[in-house]
């Protein structure tokens, strides 16, 4: 086994683990889950040059005779990132005490101010940082409202 075979189980490893603790871990954490709202995702751009260079490195693996343990950690690190990257949707998770954004607990206490843009964009002003949050069905928003005012 070589270092590269190493670092693709280490690399794999650790988004198989993310892809679980976003899908299974996160929900059940910090309490039962009031509200789950679906997020709009961002660019995929990223996620495509992401597999189109592990589709190049598949390709000259298999060119030049490469190590086939290296070939299906490509292809398993090239599926979680179709996963990831075009599957998986993010969303914000409802608590209690707060909430889940981006994967990061933010309790409400921390939110300072809320705001609408036109545009549909849910601002939320934090101590030392700005949230945007672009949720895929403008109805939601008023869910999301309800939530914080039970909470409050």
């Amino acid at each position: 086994m070589t270092i590269t075979d190493i670092v693709l189980i280490l690399f794999v490893a650790a988004l198989l683990a993310f892809a679980l603790y976003d899908e299974f871990i996160m929900p059940r954490r910090k309490g039962p889950s009031l509200l789950t709202i679906p997020l709009l995702r961002r660019s995929r751009t990223d996620g495509a040059i992401f597999v189109g260079l592990l589709v190049i490195l598949i390709y000259n693996n298999t060119i030049n005779g490469g190590a086939s343990l290296s070939m299906w950690l490509l292809f398993a690190l090239a599926l979680l990132g179709v996963y990831l990257f075009w599957i998986r949707t993010p969303k914000i998770i409802f608590k209690e005490r707060g909430f889940f954004f981006a994967n990061v607990w933010i309790e409400y206490n921390r939110i300072k101010e809320i705001n609408l843009s036109e545009d549909g964009v849910l601002v939320m002003q934090l101590e030392q940082r700005r949230l945007l949050i672009r949720v895929r069905n403008i109805d939601d928003l008023e869910k999301i409202y309800n939530i914080l005012l039970k909470t409050q």
